[in-house]
């Protein structure tokens, strides 16, 4: 009865054990409170920055493309105003006419510097349909005189430019080209009669320059003219606080001859993720703020309530008076705990009570259960053996060697059939002869396992009312005859490690016999418990001061180190198939009566366990005495 109860105290305390340690319940609170605020703070942020960033992206991509149609525009606008301008020229009569039969005259009136410089346009020029220059013109816009160098760029990039193909059916176009290290805006027209009838005769051009500074104007923004970097589609280079964009500046070709490049600030950007930052520190601190009043309510209503329990079992333990905890009026789980924390309490005080008054009536039936227990694990290698021997056939077929022999009689028979039936015969007398040694030698075993288990009725009567008497004895032969006869006690394989050296000790006999008996009856258990068909037990002995100790150990189910008290309690049994149990408590006793001690070990449940057996050598008693 005590096993149980025993039990509950221990779950009990192991349920409302000291908090303040760092494997205590408050602290795993704490550390899943912390765990809980680290994951939620981190889903958190993802949650609002896979909601805010995406949503600011899309911003600065809507703020860049309008940037970029912005200094698209800018640029066309620059180009048809150049354009238009050459548009005039175009549907001209007097150019028309020049175009016929050149004349000095209208160069000197249309095509003069002075005309340019009324026109804003830096370069002129009328070019045939054949692609044969008639004129071409470009000034120096600040002291408004003819530059040679430009003039040689723009009539070498005019010969290389097919107009046809690029205005095809237009009157009219215009494109981008670079001169040198300058970039202007070209107009081209086809020159036709002011009603803008007749067949063209070529093409009047119109160049404007394009300076970083005129971008920067149109832009209304801080905006270069990059010779260096032209991309044919528009480039984005982002960095933290700004984004340099370069947007394409295209030549009559469609390929880019230039760019134009321009730094924005990430004002949008920036927004979003300091938008962010904010949103995730209020919810941040909005979290610690209620996992810290959660944690400060759980330790109000659980924590201390439980605290009281495991200091009122304190108290219990040290004084040793199942007194009841004081009450305190509260309707929840706790309330609930503390009412079936009492009623355990008064169901223990009324136990222990009825407890010693069974004690003594248990202590007499003790000793024969004890001896009971002991001649059943003595009679089970005796069942072993005869259920084999009787479940074993005979080595030969009676009728197949009758038959053999009958015919050895004939005296008609072949000498090669002969040999053969006398070697049949031969073999099957081997085989009968070594079946029989077999059975002899099992019911040597069998007979020296009765020897044993007489000798453990018959020292019975005498051990019952006194102390064992004590005699010099090997323990190996013991462990070797014990050994043998447990081989047999149950249906897996084991096998067994021992020394062979001879080690004297003091003790009798054959309470040891028994003790070291139940203990390889209980490793083998242990091992068939664990599920394999096959185990081992290994016992060693080693000198300790004066007196030996024999450890047997096995690699069964083992058991939990809180299992250890249980395993010596007054009728605990952990094999439902048997009956009695007391067993270990027995021979725990008897080795104390020897002068001796049993202890069990195990690192854990399936790691085995080891049985410590200590009593004093006999050399040494025998040199006090002299």
């Amino acid at each position: 009865m005590m096993a149980p109860l025993r039990t509950v105290q221990n779950g009990v305390r192991s349920r409302v054990g000291r908090w303040r340690n760092p494997s205590s319940l408050g602290a795993k609170l704490v550390l899943i409170l912390t765990g809980v605020g680290l994951v939620g703070s981190i889903a958190l942020t993802a949650l609002l920055a896979a909601l805010i960033i995406p949503s600011f992206n899309q911003l600065e991509t809507k703020s860049i493309d309008a940037h970029v149609e912005r200094t698209r525009a800018a640029l066309g606008d620059f180009a048809r105003k150049v354009e238009g301008a050459v548009r005039d020229y175009g549907d001209w009569t007097s150019s028309y006419d020049y175009m016929a039969r050149p004349n000095p005259e209208f160069e000197r009136e249309s095509f003069s510097p002075l005309a340019m410089a009324n026109l804003n346009v830096d370069g002129m020029a009328y070019v045939g349909n054949d692609g044969r220059i008639v004129i071409v013109r470009w000034r120096d816009a600040a002291r408004n005189v003819d530059r040679p160098d430009q003039r040689a760029a723009f009539s070498a990039a005019l010969v290389k430019s097919d107009f046809r193909k690029f205005l095809g059916e237009r009157s009219s176009g215009s494109y981008y080209l670079r001169l040198g290290g300058e970039l202007a805006a070209v107009g081209v027209a086809k020159v036709r009669r002011s009603d803008g009838t007749g067949e063209p005769r070529g093409y009047v051009l119109m160049a404007r320059r394009v300076t970083s500074a005129a971008l920067s104007d149109i832009l209304q923004l801080p905006a270069t003219i990059d010779l260096a970097n032209a991309p044919d589609t528009d480039q984005i280079i982002s960095a933290r606080t700004t984004m340099r964009i370069a947007v394409p500046i295209r030549g009559s070709d469609g390929n880019a001859v230039a760019s134009a490049v321009f730094s924005v600030p990430r004002d949008v950007s920036v927004l979003g993720r300091r938008m962010l930052w904010l949103a995730v520190a209020g919810s941040t601190l909005l979290l610690l703020f209620v996992l810290a009043m959660l944690r400060r309510m759980i330790t109000t209503l659980v924590l201390r309530p439980l605290a009281r329990v495991e200091s009122h079992m304190q108290v219990v333990r040290a004084s040793g008076s199942l007194s009841l905890l004081p009450d305190e009026v509260r309707k929840d789980e706790i309330g609930s705990l503390g009412n079936s924390f009492n009623a355990m309490l008064q169901q223990l005080k009324d136990l222990r009570e009825k407890l010693e008054v069974q004690s003594f009536a248990l202590g007499k039936s003790e000793s024969a259960v004890a001896v009971m227990h002991n001649v059943r694990n003595a009679l089970n290698p005796i069942s072993t053996i005869l259920s084999q021997g009787i479940a074993q056939g005979p080595p030969i077929d009676r009728a197949v060697l009758d038959r053999a022999l009958g015919e050895l009689a004939k005296t008609d028979l072949p000498a090669a059939r002969q040999a053969k039936l006398l070697a049949f015969v031969t073999a099957a007398l081997d085989a009968e002869a070594r079946d029989r040694e077999a059975r002899r030698a099992e019911l040597q075993i069998g007979r020296e396992a009765m020897s044993h288990v007489l000798e453990i009725i018959g020292a019975q009567q005498s051990a019952a009312h006194e102390r064992p008497p004590v005699e010099p004895c090997d323990v190996t032969e013991i462990i070797a005859k014990n050994a043998t006869i447990a081989r047999y006690s149950g249906n897996v394989s084991i096998a067994f490690n021992f020394p062979a050296h001879p080690c004297h000790v003091l003790a009798s006999r054959i309470i040891l016999s028994q003790v070291i008996g139940n203990l390889f009856s209980n490793a083998a258990d242990a091992i068939a418990a664990k599920g394999t068909a096959s185990g081992s037990i290994t016992v060693t002995i080693d000198r300790v001061g004066g007196g030996a100790r024999i450890a047997i150990r096995d690699d069964g189910e083992g058991f939990s180190a809180e299992r250890t008290p249980t395993l010596f309690q007054r009728g605990y049994s952990s094999r439902a198939h048997k009956s009695g149990g007391l067993g270990l408590h027995w021979c725990a006793n008897s080795m104390n009566a020897m002068g001796g001690g049993l202890k069990l070990e195990s690192d854990g449940p399936g790691t085995g366990a080891v049985a410590l057996l200590t009593l004093p050598l006999a050399e040494d008693r025998a040199e006090l005495a002299a």
